[in-house]
């Protein structure tokens, strides 16, 4: 039998001839060569050709027996702490703040304390899924710890540094969404009636606003065009770092019924003047910073003061779009008016108060207002 293309007769057996990462490969098959062997050792050079091309070849898949088993197979002593440190510098530029300082957390709290000194290759994911098991965090921040665990051996595995990623097997684990639990009008002018007249304010607007926390503590009064009666939403302040919103649909105009026109003309004594924040920490007479400053500080207290039942603050976001979906307002545009892209989540998050009506945007709100006049909502 003679030599073709590499695949050439080698007593009885065959040996197939090939480059790869710049070093010439010489792989014997103990196979007799007959003219259907020697057939089947060109698909296999073939195959082998092919793969090297496309960047999927592995030596030890076609050579497990081979010395150059582990050629292109990279090994690494590089430890869990060590690719971490690489991940969170690499990634400070690339993420919001709010997030980079969260991710910093989970490696800092989490993630080094337990893999740190381990080497990538040691770990498996029946490590990983043990100390999830042993963890009291709550689910949902369970699943943002591991962001920073998948990037790097997601990152490893692709420079074949690992042979595996331990993390590919492991699932997030499932998060019960909050269901809105919006306040009525009674527990509203309860909540309003113990406020000081800077927080009865900013609670006023936020209920009748739908903006978000972060969109409250960021508002400026250069943001609010009172000849459109509209809000103009285009930041928001988290871990007092204030940035743009997160989509396109967040930066939107918010139009502006009675109540929360109201609520922003009694805040102008306090703030106007200055022409920057337009809701203040009372305590301090200062720019809220924090959400968890109005949580503690405001909300908490006043929900106790007033006997309501205790609903974190995103409930006054829950309690706007349930009032303009109940007044009967199109779907489409009160998610459009919350800052959301399309009106699916509306659909499943607030099914229940949608009826089957349809009419001009806002125009039900403004109706069901002139029905029943300033005397549910408190002037502060």
């Amino acid at each position: 039998m003679g030599r073709t293309q590499g695949v050439n007769s080698r007593g009885l057996s065959i040996q197939i001839d090939f480059y790869y990462l710049g070093k010439r490969c010489r792989e014997t098959l103990k196979l007799e060569p007959t003219k259907a062997n020697l057939a089947f050792a060109q698909r296999m050079k073939s195959t082998i050709l092919h793969e090297i091309a496309i960047g999927t070849f592995t030596y030890s898949k076609h050579f497990p027996n081979s010395k150059n088993a582990r050629l292109g197979s990279k090994t690494t002593n590089k430890t869990v702490s060590q690719a971490l440190d690489e991940f969170i510098e690499a990634s400070r530029r690339t993420l919001e703040k709010s997030t980079w300082r969260d991710y910093r957390s989970s490696i800092e709290h989490h993630l080094k304390p337990h893999f740190g000194e381990m080497r990538l290759n040691d770990v498996t994911s029946s490590i990983i899924k043990s100390w999830i098991g042993g963890l009291t965090i709550s689910n949902k921040r369970i699943n943002n710890v591991l962001i920073p665990l998948r990037t790097i051996f997601d990152d490893a595995y692709s420079d074949g540094l690992v042979e595996r990623n331990p993390v590919s097997r492991i699932s997030n684990l499932s998060v019960r969404t909050e269901e809105p639990h919006p306040f009525n009008p009674d527990e509203i002018k309860s909540i309003l009636d113990v406020l000081s007249p800077q927080g009865a304010n900013l609670i006023q607007f936020a209920v009748w606003s739908g903006l978000r926390t972060s969109e409250l503590i960021a508002l400026e009064w250069g943001d609010i065009d009172f000849k459109a009666n509209v809000v103009r939403v285009r930041r928001a302040t988290v871990n007092k770092h204030t940035k743009q919103p997160k989509t396109r649909a967040g930066e939107r105009d918010v139009k502006l019924f009675p109540p929360a026109l109201d609520a922003l003309k009694n805040q102008r004594q306090f703030t106007f003047l200055a022409g920057g924040r337009v809701f203040n920490n009372p305590r301090t007479n200062f720019p809220w910073e924090t959400d968890g400053q109005i949580r503690k500080t405001l909300w908490m207290p006043a929900l106790k003061k007033a006997g309501v039942l205790y609903r974190n603050p995103y409930q006054t976001r829950h309690t706007y779009a349930s009032t303009l979906l109940s007044a009967g307002e199109n779907p489409l545009w009160v998610a459009s008016q919350m800052g959301r892209k399309d009106w699916g989540m509306i659909r499943k998050r607030y099914g229940r108060w949608i009826p089957d009506v349809d009419t001009s945007a806002g125009g039900k709100v403004m109706e069901f207002w002139s029905q029943i006049g300033h005397k549910d909502v408190v002037n502060v």
